[in-house]
């Protein structure tokens, strides 16, 4: 009988480490986070576990690892299980905490905030190693306490009315998800997903819709799909939370929504609704660049922008097309670099100028060369500028989609062009009055720097990144792609125009700027998803 490397190297079960280092972590911190020293042996255990995280993908691509939790026989223990897409996100987790704990690094943050910022990345490495159903719902409701409690951190009103509202929608959602796990149970006998896969394949179709459309609500939360999206600014925007806290809410938790989108589609083979999640998805785009454009705070034009990437990749992965599927994948990577850069921009800035009103922030790049240069490649990479990481995503996205799929996608594109026009105006000009601080920390630059040179090489070197992480080898058209770069560079003198002359001058968007659901209307907005959801899970198995 043959081994795999992870068996003949005894670390199959090892994978529980990745949830409870972090956690070790937070604890040695909570102790002794007074002392800067601690910080620094805390960050290099950090490194020391992204290390080891690329090294568990190396051994996933042989074959998937498992871990059994208990001495439980069959599917009636937990198990951990690793797998090349999982391994990956597991990577990107521990890779972008590192880079959020050098940003931290001299931040007067009380060792509270060292506590459940690793007691957060060990639950969410937990939510993409789990295969139980049920375990995803404990990690991502303990996650959400402690996310909670980071957003009120600096405890002015307006951050507690923020941190509470995050809180109560999530607890909210959550129970659809509870009561579509306990009839998943009911209709299987087990909560292991695999296993509930083969089991719910069997039955009729019609049995699957509830707890499908009760599933899909609350992942559709997670997502901020529209109608489900304003707890994200409120959390991702508010003034009280660290910008580290901002920058891996919008670039990397979020991407545990669409973890989960993945996984559960095969869960539920027999419910096909892609086309249904191809036009939220198309609508989650154009709404959320619309609300970006109107946005003056330096952290909600990224807040917002982030719901109109998180519906191109619903898009993308409800094509029917490895090309786009994988595009998609790519522009999860892709977004959780160019977003936390631009969230840790945004924190720099509104420190350094005392401001986070992008009116009156002007010279960045005079000012501050590194950062400067960091928002361009940031700014190049979101908006899909040719030779960055973006290009390439977007470019597979759209290889062999119909033209209204095409048309759609640059539509949102073309938003996001004018969304970060909007935003790079911070780089030049000249303020009327000098801000705050004239010196930005080492560790903030190394912190911006680094996922801004992913930006550049994601791009250079896509293609063989793609192939490396999925095993799968797109090959990238010149002549498509030299069509794409004139599409891109149409839509960049179109939006320039279009900022000119329509966005920087209309009342309008003072209006839409004002506009945001309070509780009772997210409840609303839960209850409306959750009746479209059974609509189109009713037509699909009818």
């Amino acid at each position: 009988m043959g081994y795999t490397k992870a068996e003949k190297l005894g670390v199959t079960y090892m994978l529980s480490y990745f949830v409870i280092v972090p956690i070790l972590t937070a604890v040695f911190l909570y102790v002794f986070s007074t002392v800067k020293a601690a910080r620094v042996v805390a960050i290099s255990a950090q490194a020391v576990l992204t290390g080891f995280a690329a090294y568990l993908f190396y051994l996933c691509k042989e074959g998937d690892i498992v871990t059994k939790i208990g001495d439980f026989e069959g599917v009636l223990g937990i198990s951990l299980r690793a797998d090349t897409l999982s391994s990956v996100f597991v990577v990107l987790t521990t890779f972008i905490f590192l880079i959020a704990s050098v940003y931290s690094l001299n931040d007067k943050n009380d060792k509270l905030f060292w506590l459940l910022l690793f007691i957060w990345e060990g639950l969410l490495i937990g939510v993409f190693l789990t295969r139980d159903l049920f375990n995803v719902f404990v990690l991502f409701e303990v996650a959400t306490v402690a996310i909670g409690i980071l957003i009120m951190f600096n405890r002015d009103s307006r951050s507690m009315y923020d941190g509470m509202f995050y809180l109560m929608v999530n607890i909210v959602v959550m129970q659809f998800y509870l009561f579509g796990v306990g009839y998943v149970y009911k209709l299987t006998g087990v909560l292991d997903m695999d296993a509930a896969a083969r089991t719910l394949s069997e039955l009729d179709r019609s049995s699957l819709v509830l707890p499908y459309a009760l599933i899909m609500t609350a992942v559709g939360l997670k997502c901020a799909l529209v109608p489900l999206f304003s707890w994200l600014p409120r959390a991702h925007g508010t003034p009280g939370a660290p910008s580290a806290v901002s920058a891996l809410l919008s670039g990397l938790h979020i991407k545990g929504g669409i973890y989960l989108f993945m996984r559960f589609q095969p869960i539920f083979q027999g419910v096909n609704v892609s086309d249904f999640f191809l036009i939220i998805g198309i609508i989650t785009g154009v709404i959320g660049f619309i609300f970006a454009i109107s946005q003056t705070d330096i952290k909600l034009i990224p807040a917002y922008s982030t719901i109109s990437q998180v519906g191109m990749i619903i898009v993308a992965l409800n094509i029917d097309d490895i090309y786009s599927y994988t595009g998609g994948l790519y522009h999860v990577i892709n977004h959780a670099f160019f977003k936390s850069a631009l969230f840790f921009i945004s924190g720099i800035i509104a420190q350094v100028y005392g401001t986070r009103n992008i009116n009156e922030i002007r010279g960045v790049f005079k000012r501050f060369p590194i950062v400067g240069a960091a928002t361009i490649i940031a700014v190049l990479g979101i908006t899909g500028a040719p030779l960055l990481n973006g290009s390439i995503s977007k470019y597979f996205i759209m290889y062999d989609t119909n033209w209204q799929i095409t048309s759609a996608m640059i539509f949102i594109n073309l938003g996001t062009i004018i969304t970060f026009i909007k935003f790079s105006t911070i780089l030049f000009g000249k303020c009327k009055f000098e801000h705050g601080s004239t010196k930005i920390e080492k560790s903030k630059q190394l912190a911006v720097l680094i996922p801004g040179a992913f930006c550049f090489v994601g791009g250079i070197f896509g293609s063989a990144i793609i192939e490396f992480l999925f095993n799968i080898k797109l090959d990238l058209d010149a002549a498509g792609y030299l069509e794409k770069t004139a599409i891109f560079a149409a839509s960049g003198v179109a939006g320039f125009f279009i900022f000119r002359h329509f966005v920087d001058k209309s009342a309008l968007f003072s209006r839409i700027r004002e506009i945001n659901l309070g509780f009772r209307g997210m409840c609303v907005s839960v209850g409306g998803f959750f009746a479209l959801m059974i609509i189109a899970a009713g037509l699909s198995a009818a």
